[in-house]
């Protein structure tokens, strides 16, 4: 009974056909990046008690997918493959997030996030603002800004850049590189390296998640902290 919940829960998975992967052009993500939406912002108050926790440099791994990796030395990795704008990466965040944020802060476990942006426009400025972030130390607290007043539609008109850079301002990423980054789509290349590297590692949806390289499945309809936790633990 709980693998069949799994499979129904599944269902509700962004699942896509890999070769449309293959249409992102560099191009139209630079369209995406600057063509900006009419459609007045929605309130970050979601972003209420969300303030900077001290920052942790990443990497780009250019070998696995050009992540942004917190590579440590630890004998777990981790690969998150996430959309911003896929509702059940949220669901996946909400339960697991502080979780894998601990791991990456206590050296546990090396964290190799896959920023993805097959949704649409808006799901390619996040990825772009989200790289932003990680120049700045920042992803982590960043990403969380991102769950925490993602749109219950997507393509909505809630993330412009503007919107975005304010994002930032709010948690405290203040700086003029953080906003030139996120305005100018400074992070083109990483956003295309990302969806380009889904097929390679055999990534047709999001949340997809990977512990050691074993690709892992839950066994129950909502995400539980303790049965991922097992997970990781059980290496």
């Amino acid at each position: 009974m709980a693998k069949q919940a799994a499979k129904t829960a599944d269902n509700t998975t962004r699942w896509i056909v890999i070769a449309m992967v293959a249409l992102v052009v560099v191009t139209g993500v630079v369209f995406s990046l600057f063509g900006q939406s009419d459609k007045t912002t929605a309130s970050l108050s979601g972003l209420d008690g969300i303030k900077l926790k001290p920052a942790v440099t990443s990497t780009i791994d250019t070998a696995n997918g050009s992540a942004i990796s917190f590579d440590n030395g630890a004998a777990t990795t981790i690969d998150v493959w996430e959309d911003s704008q896929c509702p059940v990466c949220k669901l996946f965040e909400d339960a697991n997030g502080a979780y894998i944020e601990s791991l990456i802060r206590e050296k546990k476990a090396n964290v190799r996030y896959h920023v993805l942006s097959f949704l649409g426009d808006e799901s390619v400025r996040a990825a772009n603002a989200s790289f932003c972030a990680a120049d700045e130390g920042q992803y982590l607290d960043f990403q969380k800004a991102i769950y925490a007043v993602q749109s219950t539609v997507e393509n909505s008109g809630f993330w412009s850049n503007e919107t975005l850079v304010e994002m930032g301002k709010k948690i405290g990423i203040t700086s003029t590189k953080f906003e030139d980054c996120v305005t100018k789509g400074s992070k083109v290349d990483l956003v295309q390296a990302n969806s380009e590297s889904m097929s390679k590692f055999g990534v047709q949806g999001t949340p997809t998640v990977f512990i050691n390289g074993k690709k892992w499945e839950r066994t129950q309809n909502a995400f539980v902290l303790d049965e991922f936790k097992a997970a990781v633990e059980a290496g």
